[in-house]
């Protein structure tokens, strides 16, 4: 009816990495932070581009990056802290905009970080969390991260610790000097709020559903990163509406 086409491109880093096909396991991931030639190939053209990247950062308190080839990957990559990387690669692909994107013709938006729910009590802290602290979010004791939950949490300005400051900062600081404007869509404290809006034991792992025995051991297998459709993300996409 619009003559519109929307498309969903995966680039979990915005530049290239080894996991983009197969995803393999945290320890093995190599990130390509000065390139995202493989990837702007596909995004040239349109009218509206949106942009996000966070949770795939967070595998630990340092990231294998590269320069150059992947051919040199074993031998060729270096351990930085992951903001440093993230501040690499966020530059990599603001720089692509500026010298790529006319802002006459395309507009373009950077969606911040989406908020994860799993530190509800002192439980062992999680690979996703930059700090690893053993922190007790919304006062739960039970250590079963969001599983259950059904109401907000209602203390103002909520922030938890799977939401990194640093790392929000990052695309603050990188996005302010870019020369093309981009539109920040700041979902991460309304989305802080909604403990209960996750997919928790009603989520899929390697397409499929959990079991009755993966779902009787939610601490484990709970899943409070992604959302429930019809759900938070709805919200995300009215604010976008807003802003078009």
């Amino acid at each position: 009816e619009y003559n519109a086409s929307i498309e969903f491109y995966w680039a979990p880093f915005l530049v290239e990495s080894n996991t983009e096909v197969n995803i393999l396991e945290p320890k093995k991931r190599i990130i390509k932070v000065d390139s995202v030639s493989k990837q702007s190939k596909n995004w040239e053209g349109a009218d509206i581009l949106a942009f996000n990247t966070y949770v795939w950062w967070m595998i630990g308190l340092r990231l294998k990056t590269l320069w150059g080839s992947f051919a040199n990957g074993e031998e060729g990559y270096a351990q930085l802290d992951t903001p440093v990387a993230y501040k690499i690669g966020l530059k990599t692909w603001a720089n692509w905009i500026d010298s790529t994107i006319n802002p006459n013709k395309t507009r373009v938006f950077f969606t911040t970080m989406s908020s994860i729910h799993s530190k509800s009590a002192s439980s062992p802290p999680s690979l996703s969390n930059l700090a690893f602290l053993r922190s007790k979010d919304w006062g739960r004791e039970d250590g079963l991260k969001c599983f259950n939950e059904t109401k907000p949490v209602m203390k103002k300005k909520f922030w938890g610790s799977d939401s990194n400051r640093d790392m929000m900062s990052v695309v603050a600081g990188v996005i302010n000097k870019m020369k093309v404007p981009v539109s920040v869509l700041n979902i991460t404290q309304l989305s802080e709020y909604r403990i209960d809006a996750h997919s928790s034991i009603y989520t899929e792992t390697g397409g499929r559903l959990l079991n009755d025995e993966e779902k009787a051991d939610p601490g484990r297998h709970a899943d409070c990163i992604h959302w429930c459709l019809p759900g938070v993300p709805d919200t995300w996409n009215q604010i976008f509406l807003a802003h078009l």
